[in-house]
């Protein structure tokens, strides 16, 4: 109930513009503070100690309930104190693949005396702490769970503290419009790209092929038994296969329709593997798929274009 009086006031007070120009300085109009749970419960004992006081005309119990209501408002401007003149800043947001775990990262900084127990948490999320000292940048990552390729959005972030005693809770939004590119899922049973050459340059590059050993794979069946890695077996590994390699020439195409998966989602991890190991091999590689040809070139640059291109496709035509 509290929690939602507290966002209640604050999404009719605070209408910020989307995305927030950084850094975003947490000055007087944009804290909110209330009463926690304790908070309520103290406020109605410190009501019961002063009708009992005037009941029974007791000096030492308005002496107790003025000091006690004193220590409470001393610890509100704490509390307000200990969220205000900071300034917060987007972080880091590094691509993942899916099903791993991403992280939106925010900074924050004192512009004097160390803040403690500073929170940040997304809606419905659980906050994660730090302790903000002078002259230092506290990095404050996020987690959550990508589950699906695309773009992951952050959304609106709370700021909060109850420091020092838990009686307020003392709290600001900020959004920096966050987000995270999440990869498709690498397929390990793709194996190695298919050799789809556009160049009659040759320059040994490893592709699948018979002529010498180049990595182990998960074991699918109908793999011959003569490529199985019975020593990697005897040193409990795992079932693994031998999977050889031949030369191929300096340019590789993956292709859509050379991937072969029973779905979308299927093939694009597929393809993102077959883009993962081509970077691997140092060979130039180009994407076509849909809608979107990515010319053969090499590098991080080029891996990671390619990649977003995977986690970012929708098929032409689907609605």
């Amino acid at each position: 109930m509290f929690a939602d009086l507290r966002q209640s006031i604050s999404d009719w007070i605070f209408r910020a513009s989307v995305p927030e120009s950084s850094p975003v300085t947490l000055v007087q109009r944009r804290i909110f503070i209330l009463p926690t749970r304790q908070g309520y419960t103290y406020a109605l004992t410190m009501l019961v100690l002063l009708l009992a006081s005037i009941n029974y005309a007791l000096s030492l119990g308005f002496v107790l309930t003025f000091t006690l209501v004193s220590m409470a408002g001393v610890a509100m401007l704490h509390t307000w104190r200990n969220l205000a003149h900071l300034k917060l800043r987007p972080g880091r947001c590094d691509p993942v693949f899916a099903g791993e775990v991403a992280h939106f990262g925010v900074t924050v900084e004192t512009p004097a005396q160390t803040r403690f127990s500073i929170a940040i948490r997304r809606k419905g999320e659980e906050p994660v702490y730090a302790d903000v000292a002078p002259a230092e940048i506290a990095a404050i990552m996020l987690p959550f769970s990508a589950r699906r390729r695309g773009i992951a959005r952050c959304g609106r972030l709370e700021i909060f503290t109850r420091y020092p005693i838990g009686l307020f809770h003392a709290w600001s939004y900020v959004d920096f419009n966050l987000h995270v590119t999440v990869y498709p899922k690498p397929d390990p049973l793709a194996g190695t790209p298919p050799a789809q050459s556009r160049s009659a340059s040759e320059e040994g590059i490893p592709i699948a092929g018979d002529e010498e050993f180049n990595m182990l794979r998960v074991y699918r069946p109908g793999d011959a038994p003569k490529l199985i890695a019975w020593k990697a077996l005897a040193r409990e590994q795992g079932l693994l296969t031998k999977e050889f390699s031949a030369t191929a020439s300096s340019e590789l195409w993956l292709d859509w329709d050379e991937a072969p998966a029973p779905d979308l989602e299927a093939r694009l991890s597929v393809l993102t593997h077959w883009v993962l190991q081509a970077e691997r091999f140092g060979q130039s590689f180009g994407l076509r798929i849909p809608g979107t040809v990515i010319a053969p070139a090499r590098g991080e640059a080029h891996r990671t274009r390619c990649l977003e291109a995977l986690a970012l496709f929708h098929m032409p035509g689907a609605t």
